[in-house]
């Protein structure tokens, strides 16, 4: 899955999370969004790798091959986040950087309040906060980030829908929210995409990570929207995607954390997958001036 990693599965809270892991450098936690698994660094993992840096990426409760409880208040960004800090705990790394995509950012972003002593740094990738997003939810992006409300539909309204066709609904998504096309996604990586996603309990599972969205990181967010993140923070988004468009990107994370850099980069939504070159040079651009600074 990813070049030059080992693979394995621990049980940091109460189910399997799948994670590979090299290195022996400074640690960094990368998390993966939707529709996706911890495949989606297959591109940029090795670079950080080689970099010096020791690397872990986890797959999500409810995402690939990690487990994918039944409740929907488990998939809050905090419970998910209480689980990634308890596995890099596990893992021998009580500090460490950390870097997310889509819903990965949203998990990691909570993880940076809730635990500010254990991130070291915060990378976003294509997000706004949640509590924004959804209470200041303008024509354009409700047109293009439809699927949350679909998702977030009572069981099994949308998991029947999309069981009867998963690569059609999936790749709808990789493709909708701006500059994409198949061909952007490395043939591997698309492959275990659609490999996860064709698992009914995974269908599930991504699921009731938007049901708990509206309802429970709502309210988490909602009780915390004057706290700002301390930690070295970078928010990286997609030129020609809906939330450049649609936010001033700066100013959105200027009110949310107390250092923060912002940087475009080419492609939509799925930039890590259509432009790894440009994701890892910003990254490590990112990352080493920190070290340096450190």
């Amino acid at each position: 899955m990813i070049d030059g990693f080992t693979h394995g599965v621990a049980r940091p809270v109460g189910g399997d999370v799948a994670y590979s892991i090299a290195g022996t450098g400074p640690p960094v936690l990368l998390l993966h969004g939707f529709p996706q698994t911890r495949a989606m660094w297959a591109r940029i993992a090795p670079a950080l790798l080689a970099a010096g840096r020791t690397v872990v990426c986890a797959d999500l409760r409810g995402y690939g091959a990690s487990w994918k409880p039944s409740a929907v208040a488990d998939y809050s960004f905090r419970r998910m986040g209480e689980e990634m800090l308890t596995l890099m705990r596990d893992l021998g790394f009580e500090r460490f950087d950390l870097v997310g995509h889509d819903r990965g950012a949203r998990c990691a972003h909570r993880m940076a309040l809730d635990a500010p002593g254990r991130v070291r740094t915060l990378t976003v990738m294509d997000i706004v906060p949640t509590h924004l997003l959804l209470s200041d939810l303008t024509q354009e992006v409700a047109t293009a980030y439809y699927h949350w409300f679909f998702l977030a539909q009572p069981e099994p309204f949308p998991e029947t829908l999309i069981a009867a066709d998963p690569d059609y609904f999936y790749e709808s998504c990789l493709l909708g929210w701006g500059a994409a096309a198949l061909s952007d996604f490395d043939p591997r990586q698309l492959s275990a995409y659609r490999a996860a996603w064709r698992d009914r309990d995974t269908i599930r599972g991504m699921c009731n990570d938007y049901r708990a969205a509206l309802v429970h990181d709502m309210a988490d967010d909602g009780a915390d929207l004057k706290a700002k993140v301390h930690c070295p923070a970078l928010a990286l988004y997609g030129a020609d995607g809906v939330m450049a468009r649609a936010y001033d990107m700066g100013t959105t994370w200027a009110e949310r954390c107390t250092d923060v850099r912002t940087q475009a980069i080419p492609g939509g939504h799925f930039f890590p997958d259509s432009a790894p070159e440009e994701t890892t040079a910003a990254l490590l651009d990112f990352l080493g001036g920190q070290s340096s600074a450190a």
